[in-house]
């Protein structure tokens, strides 16, 4: 216990800058996100600092560093989701049914709504192609 409080106390800024940077490389959860950061800590990928460089702000990669690093891990991916958030303030969103979509783009530019856009109407208007073929016959 008293190791993993000495590493969770020589933590630094940047020790929360590597775990952010290795989660928006790959943004998963814990335990793949340790192996990215195994991986970039062995490929000196973040400011070219390898396991010895990330040790000295905090970050270890053995089995007794492992509590602090995996907190560190959850806090910094919390703030993450949190940051990718949508806020909406003060709009309030509606969502228009269809038929009322219809009948609004359906409405004729003079303001006066179509037969088929009417809503007293019981019955739509008649499909013209559908009463073209039956004239043709008729004649």
């Amino acid at each position: 216990m008293g190791s993993q409080r000495a590493a969770e106390e020589r933590l630094t800024p940047d020790a929360a800058e590597f775990v952010r940077f290795c989660h928006r490389r790959r943004a998963v959860g814990w335990p793949e996100l340790y192996d990215e950061m195994c991986l970039v800590a062995s490929r000196g990928l973040f400011r070219g600092w390898g396991p010895s460089d990330l040790a000295e702000h905090g970050i270890g990669f053995g089995l007794f560093e492992l509590p602090s690093l995996a907190a560190l891990t959850s806090q910094v991916v919390a703030e993450e989701r949190a940051a990718r958030r949508p806020v909406v303030s003060g709009a309030s969103l509606r969502a228009v049914p269809t038929a009322e979509r219809r009948a609004t783009s359906a409405a004729r530019s003079d303001g006066e709504p179509t037969p088929a856009a009417d809503p007293s109407s019981s019955r739509a208007a008649p499909s013209t192609r559908a009463v073209a073929p039956q004239l043709a016959r008729a004649g």
